[in-house]
């Protein structure tokens, strides 16, 4: 009873002192104070336990990891060493056991382990994570002689070459974790490059080479100036600050800056929303404002050690009178180099590009140009020397990518175009970007550079060859890097960005057809993927409408390349093949119309019933077998589907021309992402509704659907889904079962479900997309096109199938694309029997799918 009351006591003193230390905290905001008093908090009650155990004389308890240093998170673990003596006996372990389950008990959230000293130095030995725990190791309680002996032979077993190494390895894999770039939009403070954990391993050097334990020691070695220190110490404060916040707001160890916590936090720390922004991005700003300035200290230090880690024999070798190249990196001859010529900035980065030798920059070049950075002025950016060599990099072979990676890396990209300073660090909340602007557009970037470089000719074959023939790679380049500049402005970001381009090109020298050219794509470089993916490509004059738009192919080709680029540069999850077919379709249709071969809807007409019949004559069937069908499927059907679809129908319903079963087959399509499925069966009104149930209680996406009614009443629907689950089935079991599913459920003809109110995913839930409807009436038809933007969620498309039942509509295409959490969807529809909508009813769809997206 007295043991249960003693663990009372020590459970409510560490509640009560860490409210008081979070109350305080919010008053003062004082970071330094909260870690250190939490450490201090957590030691007192760690003593006082130890004493009651009677393991002082014994054992030694080591704090180790961030609380070791005195750092404590307020809901971080407590690292703990046990330390025992070489001969510990097992009365010594049965205690400790107790001990470690009374810390438990108590709330204290402990990361321990128990070893003898030469089992310390052992697994240091074999793993730098253990060693990196041991080097911040401080006691707490118990034997401090053999501490004392434990940091000694620590201390004579440390390798600082090979534990620099290690952690440099370390860092290089934990950046591979987050695509080595601080600018996702839910970056992890701790871990993401710039992040706490980039400046832990510069300490963490420091204290291996005995340079001391903290950044005033760095001070002392020479390493910083104190105007670095106060730098270092100012980013340093805001990550712990906005970690410390994070754990409150969470009550658990959260790391990362989830759209859940974006506004809350920044409603906390008294950001408001403006015009142009909203206060969670004014948030994310500064953050990457300290993770970009943490990232280059990271790596100005960590050349600077290496040179103390692991010196090497020195190696100059003479660029030009102005540069040299020591050990692969590129040096200045004069420290005041930069200061006397500001032209030589660009040459630094022209160097780099041009010499694949040179690694980077050296320390001290690195450190001098960030101090003068602000030379690239206006007149830096008005004088023609340093245009034409601006220009003469993007147009050099190799390296594109990598030099503006670099200068914006450096902040000097922003300092020459301010259009591209006001993009850095600005979030994107479409739900389908993962990453910043800035870091978005040198993603495009290397997307297409990327199409020039024979070893991934194999990724976008018809990319590789259509960039390997352009004249001119380098105005793709351009366009690239102002295609979203404009984003956060307000208005139409296409066209201011393509004011901004014209006047770049203008500044630079460009001829009037190539500024024209660049101008033209920045402004119409969203066009391209919104007629592949939400019009009907087997329509005629949607492709005669949009080669009007193109001219002529070399704008055709520079549009195709940059769209290609673009949305791989938004999202590994947003690219996949049946994207790719879509925009490779229209580029072929639009190209061949452009070379002279006009779109007859006749000949189209007749190439594709060919192309089908020559198919089914590899399977020895006769045109007498099939042509019942296609005099019942109508001229539509043949304008609507490729060849190969008109033949894998016909071999599939030769038998089944007025059969009474459903036929439902499934196949993996032949683009690559994906399964066509293909559903015969009398129509009925509420088939559409009825089917995109089926998918969705199955966990597939419907991405296209092809609707068609044929002449003897029948309905020939074409639907291509997506698999959104990770199924490890086999592709024959996968297609039998939706085979078996969707027949089952259509043959039964079970009643229509009430489409289920899926849960919104917390990324929709926090950054929520204003959901449009917009209908309007297509010409010269009786059809109406209506395009849907939503934030996506499991049920959407059963919810509007129900209301295009409910409202006795007909559809004749549905285009479903999904780009990340957003949904953009059209459909062309028409009244239940073919005929035109009334307004009315428009008027009543528009406003029932509005109410269902509320």
């Amino acid at each position: 009873m007295q043991a249960d009351n003693q663990a009372n006591i020590w459970r409510n003193q560490l509640r009560d002192t860490q409210t008081i230390l979070r109350d305080d905290f919010f008053e003062h905001k004082n970071t330094r104070k909260l870690l250190t008093q939490q450490s201090k908090l957590v030691d007192g009650v760690l003593k006082d336990i130890w004493a009651r155990f009677g393991l002082n004389q014994s054992v030694s308890l080591v704090a180790v990891g961030g609380y070791g240093r005195g750092e404590l998170f307020p809901y971080s673990d407590v690292d703990l060493l046990i330390l025992l003596p070489n001969n510990a006996d097992q009365s010594i372990n049965e205690r400790v056991t107790s001990t470690i389950g009374l810390f438990w008990d108590i709330g204290l959230a402990v990361g321990h382990s128990v070893r003898n000293l030469d089992e310390c130095l052992a697994e240091a030995q074999k793993d730098v994570t253990v060693q990196t725990n041991l080097l911040e190791s401080r006691l707490i309680a118990g034997d401090s002689s053999l501490f004392s002996s434990f940091q000694t032979q620590m201390v004579e077993a440390n390798d600082s070459r090979a534990f620099f190494s290690a952690k440099l390895h370390e860092q290089e894999q934990r950046h591979a974790r987050f695509d080595d770039t601080a600018y996702n939009l839910e970056p992890n403070i701790k871990e993401s490059p710039g992040g706490l954990r980039d400046l832990q391993i510069i300490l963490w050097i420091a204290r291996s080479l005995k340079l001391g334990e903290d950044w005033r020691s760095l001070v002392t070695h020479g390493l910083i100036s104190q105007s670095e220190l106060r730098q270092i110490r100012k980013h340093e404060q805001h990550l712990q600050m906005l970690r410390i916040r994070l754990h409150y707001m969470a009550k658990r160890r959260e790391d990362r800056l989830i759209f859940d916590v974006q506004n809350e936090l920044a409603d906390a720390l008294g950001f408001s929303n403006t015009k142009r922004y909203r206060a969670s991005e004014q948030l994310m700003r500064d953050y990457y404002k300290s993770a970009k300035a943490v990232g280059l200290f990271n790596e100005i230090l960590l050349k600077l050690l290496k040179e103390l880690a692991a010196p090497e024999t020195i190696s100059v070798e003479p660029i030009n009178e102005r540069f040299d190249a020591c050990n692969g990196l590129l040096s200045a001859k004069s420290n005041t180099l930069i200061q006397r010529n500001p032209k030589c900035i660009f040459e630094i980065f022209a160097l780099m590009q041009q010499r694949p030798e040179i690694t980077g920059m050296s320390a001290n070049l690195l450190r001098t140009l960030q101090r003068v950075k602000n030379l690239v002025n206006k007149d830096f950016r008005q004088d023609p020397e340093n245009k034409a060599l601006f220009i003469q990099m993007l147009k050099y072979p190799s390296g594109v990518t990598n030099v503006l990676k670099s200068m914006n890396r450096y902040g000097i990209l922003g300092k020459y175009i301010p259009a591209f300073g006001r993009i850095v660090g600005q979030m994107q909340h479409d739900l389908f970007h993962v990453y910043t602007v800035d870091e978005h557009i040198l993603h495009v970037l290397e997307n297409l550079q990327r199409f020039s470089i024979g070893e991934f000719g194999h990724e976008f074959p018809l990319c590789s060859k259509l960039h390997s023939s352009f004249d001119q790679p380098y105005l793709l380049y351009l366009a690239a890097l102002f295609h979203d500049i404009a984003k956060g402005r307000g208005g139409d970001h296409s066209k201011l960005g393509s004011l901004d381009a014209s006047r770049f090109c203008k500044q630079h020298g460009l001829s009037r057809a190539d500024t024209r050219l660049v101008s033209w794509m920045v402004e119409s470089h969203l066009t391209m993927s919104s007629t592949a993916q939400k019009h009907d490509l087997s329509d005629p004059q949607v492709i005669e409408d949009f080669a009007v738009l193109v001219v002529d192919i070399r704008h055709l080709t520079a549009l195709y390349l940059l769209t290609v680029a673009d949305i791989r540069g938004t999202s590994p999850k947003v690219w996949n093949a049946w994207k790719a077919k879509l925009l490779e379709t229209l580029f072929l249709l639009t190209q061949r119309l452009l070379s002279g071969d006009a779109y007859e809807t006749k000949d189209e007409l007749t190439a594709r019933k060919k192309e089908a019949q020559a198919t089914l004559s590899h399977y020895s069937i006769m045109e007498r077998s099939y042509q019942p069908l296609w005099d019942q499927f109508g001229e539509q059907y043949f304008l609507r589907h490729t060849g190969q679809e008109i033949a894998w129908h016909s071999r599939l319903l030769i038998a089944h021309l007025n059969t009474d079963e459903p036929i439902v087959r499934a196949r993996l399509s032949p683009s690559g992402d994906g399964i066509q499925v293909m559903i015969y069966t009398p129509d009925r009104d509420d088939l559409f509704a009825c089917i995109c149930g089926v998918f969705e209680r199955m966990g597939y996406t419907v991405v296209e659907a092809k609707i068609h009614t044929t002449k003897n009443a029948y309905a020939l629907d074409s639907f291509l889904v997506l698999d959104q689950n990770d199924r490890s089935v086999s592709y024959r079991d996968l297609l039998s079962y939706i085979e078996y599913e969707l027949g089952n459920s259509l043959r039964n003809k079970t009643p229509l479900i009430a489409p289920a109110k899926g849960r919104l995913s917390r990324q929709v839930k926090h950054m929520p997309i204003k959901s449009s409807i917009m209908v309007e009436s297509v010409a010269e038809s009786n059809n109406h096109k209506i395009e849907i933007v939503a934030g996506d969620r499991p049920g959407l498309l059963s919810t509007i199938a129900h209301a295009f039942f409910t409202h006795e509509v007909k559809i004749q295409t549905a285009k479903i694309n999904t780009l990340g959490k957003r949904a953009e969807d059209v459909f062309l529809i028409s009244g239940k029997h073919g005929e035109k909508l009334s307004e009315t009813t428009a008027q009543a769809l528009q406003d029932s799918l509005k109410e269902s997206f509320n």
